[in-house]
């Protein structure tokens, strides 16, 4: 819990892929802390359907459309979402994917790169934007999402996935020891299998096999890993810097 009672109320967070999954509970989850929610997603009425949701919770939201590997679109949606709100406190690089399933020798070079545009480029667009505006607040978070298959490498199931999270990781650090001294703080978060729509292009037998070998025997939930976006950007974490922090329930694939 953060150390400052109502910590969260009347700040900003930015969240890129907050139409489905880990980016729409982490939307709702900040609403109820009560933020103000900047809602970015390629899918624009995914995008506006989850600020509704905000604001019908009782919360203050804007859905945008966003394609984060555009950076006129990603300057766009940030200058909307600071003309909304004055400010961006918290930034959420939620949407990436591995686009599909395929073992080392099957990756053609429009897989790799729609991969690393999407989860590396987007990372580093959205980044990039916001944080000058982070800077002159004095003060601010931004929350990567990596993946514990950075630690596998993907092996037979999406090593250009793999690479790209672990080229998300490095990055991290890289802002986070930047920044630090001004005030921003840079993390990831490295989840091993999540119950969200990323899991449609694995077989049945691939979840089967990743939760048999979890020893909680499930995989993690969307909420688990929003619950974590919070408590990261939370006063009560002001030391984590630069890191990743693993949310696997045991697992190590």
């Amino acid at each position: 819990m953060p150390k400052t009672p109502n910590y969260f109320k009347n700040k900003t967070i930015f969240i890129t892929g907050a139409a489905s999954g880990i980016g729409k509970s982490t939307a709702m989850i900040f609403a109820r802390e009560g933020s103000n929610v900047v809602a970015t997603d390629i899918d624009e009425k995914g995008a506006i359907s989850i600020a509704d949701h905000v604001i019908q919770a009782g919360g203050n939201g804007v859905g945008i459309h966003c394609d984060v590997t555009d950076r006129s679109s990603v300057e766009k949606a940030v200058s909307v979402g600071l003309e909304k709100f004055g400010k961006i406190n918290f930034l959420f690089n939620s949407a990436g994917s591995a686009i599909k399933r395929a073992k080392f020798l099957e990756i053609d070079e429009d897989l790799w790169d729609q991969t690393y545009d999407l989860n590396v480029k987007g990372t580093f667009l959205c980044m990039q934007v916001v944080i000058p505006h982070m800077l002159r607040e004095g003060k601010g978070v931004i929350v990567n999402m990596a993946s514990n298959a950075t630690r596998t490498g993907g092996a037979a199931k999406s090593p250009h996935y793999a690479s790209a999270k672990g080229a998300v990781h490095t990055l991290t650090i890289g802002v986070g020891r930047e920044f630090a001294s001004r005030g921003v703080r840079c993390l990831s978060l490295s989840p091993s299998a999540v119950d969200t729509p990323f899991q449609d292009i694995s077989s049945k037998e691939m979840l089967d096999a990743s939760i048999e070998g979890n020893p909680m025997k499930r995989m993690g939930t969307p909420d688990e890993i929003g619950e974590m976006v919070l408590f990261t950007c939370s006063d009560a974490c002001e030391f984590i810097n630069a890191d990743t922090l693993y949310l696997t329930g045991g697992s190590k694939a």
